[in-house]
């Protein structure tokens, strides 16, 4: 198994920590306010988890998962994330992120403003539309006849590749959307954003209904609605 570094530990990166871990993954997990404040998360998560700076995360990871607020994007060491697959997680809501015309106007996808960022790394698309309480819902084993297909986007066809072996080791099937400029089907907003959800279920404190499986087709048919 491999290590995953980790930029950001919200509810995302915590929750993608605890699959990796429960899939055998060696996890590093970092953010903003420094490796004391992860102690307990990294705790609960065994001896298979630890923390870092951020730079010390990219730098370690075999893969790296970025899950920040799209603002906080310019904090994102780019140096160390060089040559690396990188897992981004970011979506764009304008009245926590301040408006982005580039993103307004369509000129650029919200993952492609990320690769402008990491030029040197090879970024991929992943794990904005899934709530990240449905994350261990959800998950299945290869060749269950249930399992859930997640999106992903990317430019590298072989960081495409390791981000697929990584997604398939946690429980999830997925579909391949095409370059980063494809991304934005399944941005905040479109049929596939919300696609993991079964909005006849009653919804939770965050106004998010129960998960929902969906199959390889259904994905596909959600991504071409766009």
């Amino acid at each position: 198994m491999s290590t995953i570094g980790l930029i950001g530990a919200g509810k995302i990166g915590a929750a993608l920590a605890r699959s990796a871990v429960a899939a055998g993954h060696r996890v590093v997990l970092s953010n903003s306010r420094g490796p004391d404040s992860l102690a307990e998360l990294v705790a609960g998560l065994g001896e298979r988890a630890s923390a870092a700076t951020p730079a010390a995360a990219a730098l370690a990871g075999d893969l790296v998962v970025v899950s920040v607020p799209l603002y906080a994007l310019r904090d994102v060491p780019a140096a160390e994330l060089a040559g690396k697959v990188v897992i981004d997680t970011s979506n764009y809501f304008p009245g926590r992120d301040g408006a982005a015309p580039e993103l307004e106007s369509g000129e650029v996808t919200v993952s492609g403003l990320v690769q402008r960022h990491l030029e040197k790394s090879k970024v991929v698309k992943c794990f904005n539309n899934l709530y990240y309480r449905h994350m261990p819902l959800l998950a299945r084993p290869s060749g269950a006849p249930d399992r859930t297909h997640l999106t992903i986007a990317g430019d590298d066809t072989e960081a495409k590749t390791a981000a697929a072996a990584f997604v398939d080791s946690i429980g999830y099937g997925v579909i391949d959307a095409g370059p980063l400029a494809e991304g934005w089907r399944f941005e905040v907003g479109r049929p596939a954003y919300a696609v993991y959800t079964d909005d006849t279920t009653e919804p939770d404190e965050n106004g998010i209904h129960g998960p929902a499986i969906r199959t390889a087709g259904e994905v596909r048919q959600a991504l071409a609605q766009a």
